[in-house]
């Protein structure tokens, strides 16, 4: 065993494992800002303070004095990567990386392999892999072994909600942390120091206040996004001495909206989306649906959930939303997009300042969950069919009232089956059109269940 694991290679591994976290984390002058950037020491980073306080579990982690896998969770440009590389550089165990597009079963199967050699000579692993939703289910089991018996330290990534993207077995075994968006002064930190820094422009230009304020603002929170923008401007900068606002606005056409069509963003907006047309908030709606459509979601989506909506949350206090949203639905199909902008617009404006009921809702709820719990006996007699031979010899049919027989087309006739009689499943609201809908229903099963006579 000592020839296959002598001190010699041991010691060589480890100063190229250091070499190859470092290379791997901060790959040298030609790359990205962004990447020169990124912190070095846990000094250095900003924001997180949630996470990384004196005695955290991630701050023991990086002090090379925890032991438990962690997932890191965030919205891109949050400090996930960085963090990861503090813990890779700073606890002085060997460093091994995966990407989750281009490795296998096979690949994660020889890591662990060579972490439980290194193990015989009291070399710990860490284990880096970024994106780690992006891992099949057989990718992520193939893992789990050697999480729990820590043959190695995982340091996992994620910009995807773990809950539905980490199978669980992987979760229960590890740290899940989750990182925020930064803060408005933590982004102009991060540009500051870009400017005066070394390894970013080395204090040879300055960043004007108003192009720093555009460049907080565009950022949303993403570091990674801040200094992106950053560079362009710098790189297009007019005056040698300064960047400018004028330089941020050209190198810069819009903002990159914070939205993920296949990630956890996706749904956080459109929630957003449904619960402020819900709430009759039209501007809030109008803000979610301007970034599902500058991120290039299928108009169709939207137009299904506000067909959803129109019945769960307005329903007969505004008939009409259900018509607008169908509407809507046919409309983008054959319009496409921008033009049907507009037509997104106009049932969204509709559906927000419609009066709300969810009433529907709650009667079909209610119906559903007597018929689950068994009750409705069978049909009355009177009520079933009698359209074929024999039906009257079977009592169906028989002593059916027929209300357009009334003059006032409404009869006193048992319609629920016998053990439901008294259900009242629709109880609607005093908003909108519900208002006279609840006067007249009330008169209406006064008049069919016999409580009082017509007129």
């Amino acid at each position: 065993m000592a020839d296959l694991f002598d001190s010699a290679d041991s010691s060589t591994e480890s100063t190229n494992s250091s070499a190859k976290a470092t290379e791997y984390f901060h790959p040298g002058t030609h790359a990205p800002l962004a990447v020169r950037m990124r912190p070095r020491t846990l000094d250095e980073v900003v924001g997180q303070q949630h996470v990384l306080g004196q005695g955290s579990p991630l701050r023991r982690l990086i002090d090379g004095r925890g032991d438990t896998s962690v997932i890191l969770y965030g919205p891109p440009g949050t400090g996930k990567t960085t963090v990861a590389s503090l813990i890779s550089t700073t606890s002085g165990r060997h460093f091994e990386a995966l990407s989750a597009l281009s490795s296998g079963v096979k690949e994660v199967r020889e890591v662990i392999e060579k972490a439980r050699k290194r193990l015989v000579i009291g070399e710990n692993t860490v284990l880096f892999i970024d994106e780690v939703h992006r891992f099949s289910k057989n990718q992520q089991d193939a893992l789990l072994a050697a999480v729990e018996n820590r043959t190695v330290l995982l340091v996992a990534a994620t910009t995807e909600n773990p809950s539905f993207s980490v199978v669980s077995p992987l979760l229960s075994r590890s740290l899940l942390v989750q990182l925020k968006p930064l803060a408005d002064n933590d982004i102009g930190m991060l540009l500051d120091r870009a400017t005066a820094d070394e390894r970013g422009f080395g204090g040879v230009f300055s960043l004007s206040s108003d192009a720093r304020s555009q460049l907080i603002a565009l950022a949303a929170g993403d570091a990674r996004r801040a200094l992106t923008y950053f560079e362009a401007a710098a790189e297009s900068r007019d005056d040698e001495e300064h960047v400018t606002l004028e330089d941020v606005s050209r190198s810069i056409d819009k903002a990159v909206v914070r939205y993920d069509r296949d990630g956890d963003q996706h749904y956080d907006v459109t929630s957003a989306f449904i619960k402020s047309i819900r709430g009759s908030d039209p501007d809030a709606a109008m803000h979610y649906l301007a970034r599902m459509m500058v991120a290039g979601e299928d108009p169709r989506f939207i137009t299904r959930r506000l067909v959803i909506l129109a019945s769960e949350d307005i329903g007969i206090a505004d008939p009409t939303a259900l018509h607008t949203a169908v509407a809507a639905h046919q409309a983008v199909s054959f319009i496409g997009m921008p033009e049907a902008e507009l037509t997104l617009g106009q049932a969204v404006l509709h559906l927000a300042t419609a009066p709300k009921s969810n009433a529907v809702t709650t009667a079909v709820r209610k119906a559903v969950a007597d018929v689950e719990q068994g009750k409705g006996t069978t049909v009355p007699a009177h009520l079933r069919d009698g359209h074929y031979a024999g039906a009257k010899q079977l009592g169906n049919a028989v002593g059916y009232k027929y209300p357009h027989d009334d003059s006032y087309g409404v009869v006193t006739q048992q319609y629920l089956p016998d053990d439901i009689t008294d259900a009242e499943y629709y109880q609607p609201t005093d908003h909108g059109n519900e208002r006279d809908i609840a006067s007249r229903l009330s008169t209406l099963r006064a008049i069919v269940r016999g409580r009082r006579p017509r007129g």
